[in-house]
């Protein structure tokens, strides 16, 4: 799949998943995008508003978002979904089988926190939130696999992207917006298992679902070498499991694919260490979860599909790796709206400035980046390639982001908490300035032929 012509490499936009919809791998991946998107933030930033109206610390707050480590570790079990399937679940195909165990315990997780609560203990809770978490990576390592594996041309793995990010962004949509209107009626447990049972969405998806035809006797090396795949449960099949797509993903790239994960881990960062402080910040601030589910659900939807749509334009007329850096551009950017509000307070034309920067760089930058990682991977080693790249993307900013409320709460014992929230902002805005130079970099060799950039 690895490929340098960017003429291939642009997204499609949410017109034509909405086009498309008529054909099942469409609609599946749309249903399945949802499904990877709706826990996303109920272990993330939507915990935290729950937490803190339990009156949890910030500093606490920050350390359970640990729990989002699940994400960036999931390359270490990715080459059990690439090379087996579930037991019980196997007729069911190997990425499906995967898929359908996922969300079955990312619903039961959810439940188990419903029913013990913060007021139950921390540690239960947070170990309740871990399970949803961990559940929640194996289902995006399955799901990434059979988006990557169902396309048959790179329009069509655009077009299964374009799906898979609409979905994704209609379930944060629902996990960052409206599931604040339903927790100021009817409380954080009623919210959070009617997220249980949405979970359903994506079941009956993988249910229905084609499994991707892949000839599992012999898989194409990067090189053009066939390569045949070995069991896992041999000791050469544990080794070619482990090294195998690590050793293809090195040899496809030379010299660059150190700087490629490289740029992919700061990405995002600034976005990352701010997240568990925003809904704490917004709380704080005197805003009800009302107004932030409405303004998230009006101003931030439009916002993140101008951003989406402004992707797939910029990606035609400026090419794929000039957008890349420009979302590079977006990503700090967006943290000193947040900077802005802690200075101006909870004005209105502030809050939209804010929310409209955040969720148009957002998409901008969300799509640009999936249909990058997407094209450095390679067939037969799809889940875990893409797994150890999305990993990449995260595990840097989400280790940082534990320390997030103990900042807040350090800069407060000496300014008020506003001017404390309002510097922390305005500090994850300039940990994106390295973020720039290496995506730059990054974009510059992968827009090369391989022999130019090796």
């Amino acid at each position: 799949m690895t490929k340098t012509d960017e003429s291939k490499e642009m997204p499609a936009g949410w017109r034509d998943v909405l086009r498309g919809l008529r054909q099942p791998r469409v609609l599946a991946m749309l249903a399945l995008g949802f499904s990877s998107g709706l826990p996303f933030l109920l272990t993330g930033n939507t915990l935290g508003a729950w937490l803190r109206d339990a009156g949890t610390e910030l500093a606490a707050i920050g350390f359970i978002s640990w729990v989002g480590l699940a994400y960036s570790f999931k390359f270490l079990w990715a080459p059990l979904l690439d090379h087996s399937s579930v037991p019980l679940l196997a007729r069911f195909g190997r990425r499906r089988s995967w898929i359908m165990l996922a969300q079955s315990l990312i619903a039961a997780g959810l439940v188990a926190m419903v029913v013990v609560g913060p007021e139950g203990g921390l540690v239960v809770f947070g170990a309740f939130a871990l399970v949803v978490a961990f559940a929640s990576a194996t289902q995006d390592i399955a799901v990434d696999a059979w988006r990557i594996e169902s396309a048959s041309t790179e329009e069509e793995l655009g077009l299964l992207s374009a799906a898979y990010q609409l979905g994704y962004r209609a379930a944060l949509l629902i996990t960052n917006a409206l599931i604040f209107n339903l927790a100021e009626r009817t409380g954080w447990e009623i919210s959070y298992s009617t997220m249980a049972l949405l979970m359903g969405v994506g079941l009956v998806a993988a249910l229905f679902a084609a499994e991707p035809a892949r000839d599992r006797s012999a898989v194409a090396r990067p090189d053009g070498e066939r390569h045949e795949e070995k069991p896992i449960w041999t000791l050469n099949g544990v080794i070619d499991a482990i090294a195998g797509p690590f050793v293809a993903f090195f040899k496809t790239h030379g010299t660059k694919a150190l700087l490629l994960l490289i740029a992919v881990s700061l990405y995002r960062m600034p976005d990352f260490v701010m997240g568990p402080m925003v809904n704490p910040f917004y709380r704080d601030l005197g805003l009800s979860w009302d107004t932030i589910g409405a303004m998230r659900a009006s101003v931030g939807l439009v916002a993140t599909l101008i951003g989406v749509s402004a992707g797939g334009f910029s990606a035609m007329k400026l090419g794929f790796t000039r957008t890349l850096v420009l979302g590079a551009f977006l990503a700090p950017a967006s943290n000193l709206g947040m900077t802005l509000m802690a200075f101006v307070g909870p004005e209105t034309e502030a809050f939209v400035f804010a929310l409209s920067l955040e969720n148009f760089s957002e998409g901008f930058a969300g799509t640009a980046l999936i249909a990058w990682m997407s094209s450095l991977t390679s067939f037969g080693y799809v889940a875990t390639q893409y797994a150890l790249l999305s990993s990449f993307y995260s595990i840097l900013g989400k280790f940082l982001k534990g320390f997030s409320g103990q900042i807040v709460e350090t800069l407060q014992g000496s300014l008020d908490p506003l001017t404390a929230y309002g510097l922390f902002f305005a500090g994850t805005a300039a940990i994106g300035i390295p973020s720039i130079l290496a995506v730059i970099q990054a974009a510059r060799l992968h827009s090369k032929k391989p022999a130019e950039a090796g």
